[in-house]
């Protein structure tokens, strides 16, 4: 194994993780169906769910927003008004899906009621905090949440979750140094400017390309137009934040009031814009002082850059253990359910990944996209498999560097930029993710301008989005604000996004790695 090259080995990582993955899936366990007699009571609700074999159980609401809480899936009986009367509602399809992370467990509840999807998702640290928190699923988490499976996806998770702090360990230090040294080699402020304007204008032409693919396949798709939604269990954001906001944190950020917090902290932008700063003073001092920090900085970044290479020599374990609990966390039940929206987003990252970065590549460039995607190969399937470009920069460095013959003071300034600020696939994904949405709750396509809307509001939104895994989903809450559709829409894409983050990261290194080869063309 050791004698094959590095892409190699991650490839068949790949493979047997995703097999491992469906081996291990515990899947989702069928429940027999009940049916819930609602009637009101003293301003409130009281509900008598009876299931097959078991004595009925009678749970009283004070509101019908505590009612819907616990039973979001009866939220469609109340578009017309509150009940006046007792109804009776049959639950079928109940399906339950546990995944156990080690440090989290989250139980999925789907069922059917009047043909309309419901998913639910309920969280906790561990086991016992599920059963206390959630009581009534305390029999089926003893029946299903101590399974060989769940204990697979607890360690296969625990080992990829080491190698990704191990990546992560060392890509702080060698985004300084190899920032410093790629700017302080540059010899005068004047190059740097110029290299700055060429990476931010790449970085605005990609992403503006990705997201009017994604509104062009959306469009062409249509998939939510006729779309049952399943109800969603809530937003990962309080969408509190807007567009302005955003973007004043943003250049807030961009100036630390105290490095070594921000060094501490791991906030990116604070870091590069303190590292470039530190390297265009290297540039104005000169003389034997510059010559000095320079040698400082490069003997850091050469130590870092072989710790980096040995980190990376157990990318094969990590993308492996990755792999395994990605595939075997999935329900499978949810992924018919949103088909449409997993083929507009996949078909339109790639479009964006196989034709338009590729063309770049090619005519701009002037460098082979196969070969240069070839030379990215173990950095894109670290990607895919971590779903986390940040974590993946230590990796894409080197891979651009070694591999595609890229110098270090272009790699050193577009690539931590890049991790940073350009995000072509998450961009494209919220579009589409949001326009889904749209169509599904309207039953129509928006109109252009609030299409525009979305193309702007998904950009700048991308923008402020970190490098780890469902940043993007985080974000959305922005984007639907700006076309004024409900927060808990997001509930509904959360089951699937592990699987279409894991894609539009991949997306997002990929562009990174374009702009290197276009820079260092240009430089």
């Amino acid at each position: 194994m050791k004698s094959l090259p590095l892409h190699y080995q991650i490839l068949i990582a790949l493979i047997l993780g995703t097999v491992l993955g469906f081996l291990f899936n515990p899947g989702e366990e069928p429940l027999v169906g009940l049916t819930l007699t609602v009637s009101p009571q003293d301003g409130g609700y009281k509900v008598v769910q009876k299931q097959v074999e078991q004595d009925p159980q009678t749970v009283e609401f004070s509101s019908k927003e505590a009612l819907l809480k616990r039973y979001p899936e009866l939220k469609k009986q109340f578009v017309a008004g509150d009940l006046e009367k007792s109804e009776t509602f049959e639950v079928k399809g109940r399906m339950i899906h546990i995944v156990d992370s080690a440090r989290e467990v989250h139980l999925t509840y789907t069922r059917t009621v009047d043909k309309k999807v419901t998913v639910t998702t309920y969280s906790a640290a561990n086991g016992e905090e599920l059963v206390e928190k959630y009581p009534q699923w305390k029999t089926e988490f003893e029946l299903f949440g101590n399974t060989i499976s769940q204990k697979v996806m607890a360690i296969s998770k625990w080992v990829g979750d080491l190698f990704l702090r191990l990546l992560k360990m060392v890509t702080i230090p060698l985004i300084v140094t190899s920032l410093i040294t790629g700017i302080a080699s540059l010899g005068n402020a004047t190059r740097f400017g110029a290299m700055f304007s060429k990476t931010l204008l790449y970085y605005l032409s990609t992403s503006l390309l990705a997201i009017f693919t994604g509104i062009f396949v959306v469009n062409l798709i249509r998939p939510g137009i006729g779309a049952e939604l399943p109800g969603g269990s809530g937003s990962l954001s309080s969408g509190q934040e807007s567009i302005s906001s955003i973007f004043i944190d943003m250049v807030d950020r961009l100036i630390p009031t105290n490095i070594i917090h921000s060094l501490g902290e791991g906030e990116f932008l604070s870091i590069i814009s303190f590292s470039i700063l530190s390297g265009i003073f290297i540039i104005l001092v000169g003389g034997k002082h510059a010559k000095v920090l320079t040698d400082i900085f490069q003997a850091g970044f050469e130590v870092m850059m072989r710790m980096t290479m040995f980190i990376i020599s157990l990318a094969p374990i990590g993308v492996l253990a990755f792999m395994i609990y990605a595939v075997s966390s999935q329900g499978i039940e949810i992924f018919k359910t949103l088909s449409w929206y997993m083929v507009a987003v996949l078909l339109a990252l790639l479009i964006h990944a196989a034709v338009i970065l590729p063309c770049l590549l090619k005519f701009v460039a002037r460098r082979s996209p196969l070969e240069f995607a070839r030379a990215m190969g173990p950095a894109l399937m670290t990607a895919f498999s971590t779903a986390s470009s940040n974590g993946t920069l230590p990796l894409t460095i080197s891979c651009v560097e070694e591999n595609a013959g890229v110098s270090n003071e272009v790699s050193s300034f577009v690539l931590p930029l890049g991790a940073t600020i350009n995000m072509d696939g998450t961009a494209l994904y919220e579009a589409v993710a949001v326009l889904f949405i749209a169509q599904a709750y309207s039953g129509e396509v928006l109109p252009v301008q609030q299409q525009i809307l979305v193309a702007i509001t998904a950009l700048l939104a991308s923008i402020g989005a970190a490098g780890i895994p469902h940043a993007g989903l985080v974000m959305m809450a922005i984007v639907l604000q700006a076309v004024g559709l409900p927060l808990e829409a997001q509930g509904v894409i959360i089951a699937v996004d592990r699987v279409l983050d894991m894609c539009r990261t991949s997306v997002n290194v990929w562009s990174d790695s374009c702009g290197c080869a276009i820079i260092e063309r240009y430089r």
